[in-house]
């Protein structure tokens, strides 16, 4: 399991620390103004990069959300790539306000992953889910059903964070990266599952359950 429950995320903390800084240096010139900006982002930044805790659904079969946010399509597709067959993707947008740390949907085994360089057109619209930088995460479950989740960099999110490796086993919940500064994700689920959100539902990472397998 990774460890990774502290406050605010270690990817964040560069950030804090820089903005801290100048903040602090602008005080001490007597730059009221600019020090107040400072100390604001330095807010923001802490915010982004929050870490709370959160308590997944003791319900069999649940797929739970990977990430905050909302979500903007439902649709059925074919996968012929990392997962083969017919599947329900839906899509989840973050804006810059939402926790950003990613949760593992289901519990199982990390059987792909693959990054791909890309371009970063806006994540609320669904080209972006063909032409953005990405990192794609397939999980076999104890059934030999595989979900894929797509993390998917947007117009400001310039990193794609993932902490687990092909081969580990995961379990529904737990932390398993982030983006920074705004996002999607993308969830394929196989066809067949019981979908129960609805596009423009508001969802939490680690807690609504996005289906159920079948």
């Amino acid at each position: 399991m990774i460890n990774r429950r502290s406050i605010i995320v270690p990817e964040g903390l560069p950030f804090i620390a820089a903005s801290s800084v100048m903040a602090l240096l602008m005080i001490a010139l007597s730059y009221r103004a600019a020090a107040a900006g400072f100390l604001a982002v330095t807010l923001f930044i802490a915010c982004f990069f929050r870490n709370p805790e959160r308590m997944p659904p003791d319900q069999p079969g649940a797929v739970i959300s990977p990430a905050d946010g909302k979500v903007i399509r439902i649709d059925s597709v074919q996968c012929e790539d990392l997962v083969k067959g017919s599947y329900v993707k839906i899509s989840i947008f973050m804006n810059v306000f939402n926790v950003h740390v990613n949760r593992i949907p289901y519990s199982g085994k990390v059987k792909r992953i693959r990054y791909r360089e890309g371009k970063f057109i806006s994540a609320h619209l669904d080209k972006a889910s063909v032409f953005n930088e990405c990192n794609a995460v397939v999980i076999a479950t104890d059934k030999e059903q595989e979900i894929l989740v797509v993390q998917i960099a947007g117009l400001i999110a310039r990193r794609i964070v993932c902490w687990i490796k092909e081969g580990m086993t995961v379990e529904r919940g737990e932390r398993f990266g982030l983006i920074r500064f705004g996002s999607r994700l993308d969830v394929y689920l196989p066809f067949g599952a019981k979908i129960a959100v609805t596009v423009g539902a508001k969802v939490k990472a680690g807690e609504t359950v996005l289906g159920e397998l079948l």
